[in-house]
């Protein structure tokens, strides 16, 4: 790229009108910023598709902070703006568009550093990572001061300042997914031993987590995962980047309607429903009813009623795992299998479901630069690692012991159906999706609304049927593909070893090339060598699987 990633911005573009208005503050102020008078030259460099001012995709940071901040609620549904000024919106009153001339409210500053910000020391690491970066001029023109975004769309103050004790409980929140429920089944897959890669890709992935602090503090204005892709890449490694995580994201929608026709037909087994000759039986109408229960919340267009109630996730699968230890210690079911110690043949399928248990990356640099204090982020990733991993392993450890080889995908399955943990663990896990399915399709939603031609880009009609076609889609392949284990393994193999232990690494490489170590360089390529192998080896393997159970 001519331009370097710091000297991007990310303003979306907006047009002609606006450029001149920003023109004539310019030549306003040109006498007093002289730094900037031989810049305005330089803007049509800037503004070139290959910058992050109109690099697809820009709402990927207003999507994933849903899941690092959870702001006041309000609720509207798309075509409803005038009902937003009830309550503070995270969407703003209008999605986001590639011709709105508008900063992206979740920022609260541009991408690029203004001059008088510039002489002041830079961002560094606190392990010493990183050396000092140098000050360089900005070839953006000046953005007046009155210009940037200190509130949102609505008027209300911008709130972008987590403390450890929240960015902990989002970090939880994050990793603590319906990966939960298949740790037990992971154990019967991989034997006793295999249980020990659940430990070495916790390490891992922490590793790789600080990889990404490294990353966003290499240079000024970096601020979401698909930043790095293109610091390291250009705007093909965005690219790229992005649409890795916006699959796996597609995927865990997969699995919750996969998780809800499950879970719902083991309560009401006897469920079916027959029409002219067609008939459903107990799974896929199930799948079919949640679809349409859910499609509603996916219509919302500001989700932040569904963010402040999903980071009940944390206590959701805190009480699914009381409800298995209370089932298992107090009702006394289960004790009664050793186990296998190792299970070569489906241990591959093992390594995707325990990869899956730690797919948060996507959102670590949302955490971070969300933090009041970014010198807590190792303390904060390590915190949600520890405990999220000892939830994961006691949880398996327990499961494998009450259940043996009998052990089910979910091990919400496996529970007596009479006793009452049971059925709370089972009605928690089935609730538990409705406020997930929302936040997890929207950035997909929002990625594919920025390409709507211009034409379209005001209208309230094009966003409706892009969530409802996704919606439907997701149920298509859970109705098609209804093997939860091998689904959370293929994805696990394939798209978390990519964001999770392969990319950080390859990140972290081409952007710090030269600056650092050659212990480091080691670790990187032995992490990167272990995470391609694990993907190839587990993809195989569950791919394998799904075909031989569709046969």
């Amino acid at each position: 790229m001519k331009n370097s990633i710091s000297e991007q911005s990310f303003y979306i573009e907006s047009e002609e009108e606006d450029d001149e208005h920003l023109e004539k503050h310019e030549n306003e102020e040109e006498g007093n910023e002289s730094d900037f008078s031989n810049e305005d030259n330089n803007d049509d460099e800037t503004n070139r598709p290959n910058s992050l001012t109109s690099a697809w995709p820009q709402s990927y940071r207003q999507s994933m902070d849903l899941y690092s901040n959870v702001p006041s609620p309000s609720l509207h549904f798309l075509g409803t703006p005038s009902l937003s000024r009830l309550g503070s919106s995270f969407f703003g009153s209008s999605l986001i568009r590639r011709h709105t001339p508008e900063v992206l409210p979740s920022l609260h500053k541009p991408l690029i550093l203004p001059a008088e910000e510039e002489k002041a020391p830079h961002r560094r690491s606190s392990h010493g990572l990183i050396p000092p970066l140098h000050p360089r001029k900005s070839s953006i023109k000046k953005i007046p001061d009155i210009e940037r975004p200190s509130k949102d769309a609505h008027g209300l103050p911008i709130s972008n300042q987590s403390t450890y004790g929240q960015a902990v409980v989002n970090g939880m929140n994050v990793l603590c997914g319906v990966g939960l429920l298949s740790t037990p089944y992971a154990v019967k897959e991989g034997g006793w031993a295999g249980l020990s890669i659940l430990f070495i890709f916790g390490i891992l992935s922490f590793y790789t987590g600080m990889l990404l602090r490294y990353c966003l503090d290499s240079q000024p204005g970096l601020e979401t995962y698909p930043d790095i892709g293109q610091a390291a890449f250009g705007t093909m490694g965005r690219i790229v980047i992005s649409i890795i995580l916006y699959v796996e994201l597609y995927a865990s929608c997969v699995e919750y309607i996969i998780l809800e026709g499950d879970n719902l037909s083991a309560i009401f087994p006897n469920a079916h429903l027959s029409l002219g000759g067609f008939e459903l039986d107990a799974r896929h109408l199930f799948v079919v009813i949640a679809a349409l229960a859910i499609l509603p919340t996916v219509w919302l267009r500001d989700l932040s009623v569904l963010s402040y109630i999903s980071v009940g996730g944390v206590i959701a699968s805190i009480l699914v795992v009381l409800c298995l230890y209370w089932a298992g210690l107090v009702d006394h079911v289960g004790f009664e299998s050793k186990g296998t110690v190792l299970n070569l043949p489906t241990l591959p399928v093992a390594i995707g479901l325990y990869g899956f248990c730690y797919s948060g990356h996507a959102v670590f640099p949302n955490i971070y630069t969300s933090l009041a204090d970014r010198s807590q982020f190792p303390a904060v990733l390590l915190t949600s690692f520890v405990v999220v991993t000892l939830l994961y392993g006691g949880t398996a450890v327990l499961g494998y012991l009450m259940f043996g080889d009998s052990t089910e995908s979910q091990f919400t399955l496996n529970l007596p159906k009479g006793l009452i943990a049971s059925k709370v663990a089972v009605w928690t896990t089935v609730v538990n999706p409705f406020t997930k399915y929302a936040l997890t399709l929207s950035p997909v939603a929002m990625s594919l609304e920025e390409l709507l031609p211009p034409k379209h880009a005001k209208s309230h009609v094009y966003p409706i049927l892009i969530r409802t076609a996704l919606t439907i889609s997701t149920s298509l392949v859970g109705l098609a593909v209804p093997f939860f284990g091998l689904m959370l393994a293929l994805t696990g193999s394939l798209l978390t070893m990519l964001v999770t232990l392969i990319l950080p690494c390859v990140c972290f490489l081409r952007i710090l090339k030269g600056k650092i170590s050659h212990l480091q360089v080691t670790i990187c390529v032995l992490i990167i060598t272990i995470g391609t192998a694990s993907a190839l080896i587990g993809s195989y393997s569950a791919l394998s699987n799904i075909i031989q159970s569709m046969a």
